[in-house]
């Protein structure tokens, strides 16, 4: 029986544009799906159906549009207008992507609602929240932050640590602050929807999907399920550690209305899942397609890519709302890592910052980065590195140097000697490198099943090592030489053709412009796994050979990385100095001891809408609270480079209203003549925030 297929990845957030760590989550599952989509089984082809949608409710998107004076619809239909260029330039293959503010996620968020609702899982209680008294608005997880009750970590955020991975509400972190208004919180008492999680036949279900196993083997990898029992049994071995889920946000909110419920909403991690169905759903009403009866089908197999921060939702609150609303469980949940640069996280201040529109819009070549990341992906949940020197030789000396060569080497003999045509008779001779490629064949296609594309790629370059070796061994410019060995150098120059599109067919999950090349070039159908045990018929007319791919040279590499924020020169350069201004009238110790610096932490910082020069920073200068201060810096730094970093604060400058909010202090920065660079000061390490210079 044909295998039926839904595979999805982590719906981006609609905030901002795809960064590489998406691209890379994109690349693992379409690399999976075009391995799928190229299988035949019983003689009939897989049905694979690859959905995406942008993930647009929440208080971030409604207030991150109205910083920008527009509609949280028109906000996010902007990002998503952007969507289609790196998905389509890292040949992404969606089938659909769609929006969980479509009538397909209101319609199936709310019957999940219903039908756990009629289980008895949905809880209602008045429970105390905070509250930003200068925004008057309650606050989301995301949008407060403090010290992490368990740990002690500062500036974590309300619902979970980035330092322990402890999950909490936010009313139990220390000392919190609103990260909007930098304001101290109140409680406020508001009722609640709650999913009850903590209901033991919830438990029970839960650690049957995440720690059982399936065809023998543990569902989940080794990581997660780990992870899932650390959740789900605590470290004290307790038989339920879970807690009841809240579901609900209330009013201002951009989401879907709770039935029955007016002025309180789904909590974005309730319906972002959902958007999945709802992108499949939206799909199959273009194609004519019964979802119902897709769904409801015990063949069809649900698979979801995502990252390993958000494995929480995914392996506990996700399966468990599938299950108790009666509707498809995953069959699994694949998690990966985190993608770094030269060993850090990426960084556009340190220049180890990667764009992919950048990468696209200088002409990289995506393939060269399909290629570059499956060769470090594998099954595990491990961070992978990117690092110029080895993506240059990983790319060159694999791609060019070993599997390009390959056609490079024996196509122009073949159209120049032979007319354009393949050997007859070379099929019914032996031919012992053919055979160990074609013998790889069922385990390439294991390790791919497995994501174990790092170790898949291996194997085939180690073919393609053997292959360059039968040219070595044969060499084709040399029998060329010789009027007698014609029909050696053509039967010579097929097999190397043959050679080159098995392993053709075997990257093609990685790198499929390259086999559409490589069809046309052959003069072939399009590839399938199958086609590895037929060959190319004797005889058969090619077309003439084009390059297939350039090679990568450093002057591009140098080309993607962001320029650091500001580059000091190696050297003095009196030409690039800044002029310096004249010094002021002299004054005494008196009028000095009259300003108060103060060593200050910035706990936040965020842009100014509607100000081009203008950074809002919160910070703390000791005081037992947190005060805001609007710098002109924005041309010399980003939000990123300075969050969590000290500086100095003018703390007993009077307070001034502009437009944006009231600036309590001002930021110290040196510059040149006429604004000329600008650098924040910054303390030695072992200066505390409230500190004063003397």
């Amino acid at each position: 029986m044909s295998r039926k297929l839904f595979v999805t990845t982590a719906l981006p957030y609609a905030n901002a544009p795809f960064h590489i760590g998406h691209i890379m989550e994109y690349i693992q599952a379409d690399i999976w799906v075009r391995f799928q989509r190229m299988q035949e089984d019983e003689g009939k082809p897989r049905e694979v159906h690859f959905v995406g949608a942008d993930d647009v409710h929440g208080a971030p998107i409604m207030i991150a549009a109205e910083k920008a004076g527009k509609t949280p619809r028109e906000f996010v239909a902007e990002i998503a207008a952007g969507r289609a260029a790196p998905l389509n330039g890292f040949l992404i293959s969606f089938d659909n992507w769609h929006s969980t503010d479509g009538p397909e996620n209101h319609e199936l968020s709310c019957e999940i609602y219903r039908r756990l609702k009629a289980k008895g899982l949905i809880a209602t209680r008045t429970i105390e929240q905070f509250f930003d008294p200068v925004k008057q608005m309650f606050l989301p997880d995301r949008y407060i932050k403090g010290e992490c009750p368990k740990c002690g970590a500062k500036d974590q955020y309300g619902d979970t640590c980035e330092v322990c991975s402890s999950v909490y509400t936010p009313t139990e972190l220390k000392n919190p602050y609103s990260v909007l208004t930098g304001a101290t919180p109140v409680m406020k008492q508001s009722e609640h929807f709650f999913f009850k999680l903590s209901d033991p036949q919830c438990t029970a279900f839960l650690k049957e999907w995440t720690l059982g196993q399936v065809d023998g083997h543990p569902r989940l990898q080794t990581e997660v399920a780990n992870k899932a029992r650390e959740w789900l049994e605590g470290k004290d071995g307790d038989d339920n550690a879970l807690t009841d889920w809240d579901i609900s946000r209330d009013a201002p909110y951009f989401g879907i209305e709770i039935p029955d419920a007016p002025g309180k909403y789904f909590y974005v991690w309730l319906d972002a899942p959902v958007g999945y169905l709802a992108s499949l759903k939206n799909y199959f009403s273009k194609k004519g397609i019964d979802y119902d009866a897709f769904m409801a089908d015990p063949d069809t197999e649900q698979y979801h890519f995502i990252g390993k921060d958000i494995i929480y939702f995914h392996t506990l609150f996700w399966p468990a709302m599938l299950h108790f609303a009666d509707m498809r469980v995953p069959n699994n949940v694949f998690v990966h890592g985190f993608i770094t640069v030269g060993g850090e996280k990426m960084s556009k201040s340190r220049g180890t910052g990667i764009s992919p529109l950048r990468y696209l819009d200088i002409g990289m070549n995506p393939e060269w980065l399909r290629y570059y990341l499956a060769a470090k992906l594998s099954d595990r949940v491990e961070d992978i590195d990117f690092t110029g020197d080895d993506f240059i030789a990983r790319v060159n000396s694999d791609l060019i140097g070993k599997y390009v060569n390959i056609a490079s080497r024996a196509a122009g003999f073949i159209t120049k000697r032979f007319g354009g045509k393949l050997a007859h008779g070379w099929t019914s001779t032996p031919a012992p490198v053919l055979d160990t490629l074609r013998t790889a064949s069922a385990e390439i296609a294991d390790l791919y099943e497995k994501r174990e594309y790092g170790r898949a790629l291996r194997q085939i370059m180690h073919l393609a090592d053997e292959v360059n070796a039968y040219v070595d061994e044969h060499k084709p410019w040399v029998l060329a030489k010789d009027p007698e060995k014609s029909e050696e150098l053509h039967q010579v120059c097929t097999r190397l053709l043959e050679a080159f599109r098995i392993l053709t067919i075997y990257l093609k999950p990685v790198l499929p412009a390259i086999a559409q090349k490589v069809e046309a070039f052959l003069d072939i159908a399009p590839l399938q796994w199958t086609d590895v045990s037929h060959p190319l018929a004797d005889g058969h007319a090619i077309r003439p050979y084009e390059h297939l791919m350039q090679r990568v040279e450093q002057k591009m590499l140098d080309a993607l990385f962001d320029a650091p924020a500001q580059a000091a020169p190696a050297e003095k350069d009196t030409a690039s100095t800044p002029a310096i201004e004249p010094l002021a009238e002299q004054i005494t110790i008196d009028d000095f001891a009259k300003v108060d610096m103060r060593i200050a932490k910035i706990v936040d910082c965020s842009l100014v809408e509607g100000a081009d020069r203008l950074l809002r920073l919160t910070v703390d200068a000791g005081e037992g609270r947190l005060r805001n201060i609007f710098a002109g810096i924005r041309s010399a730094y980003r939000p990123e480079d300075l969050t969590g970093k000290l500086t100095v604060i003018v703390a007993n400058l009077a307070p001034r209203k502009m437009k944006f909010g009231i600036s309590e202090g001002m930021v110290m920065a040196a510059s040149g003549k006429d604004d000329a660079g600008i650098y924040i000061l910054q303390p030695w390490p072992g200066a505390k925030p409230g500190m004063r210079l003397r």
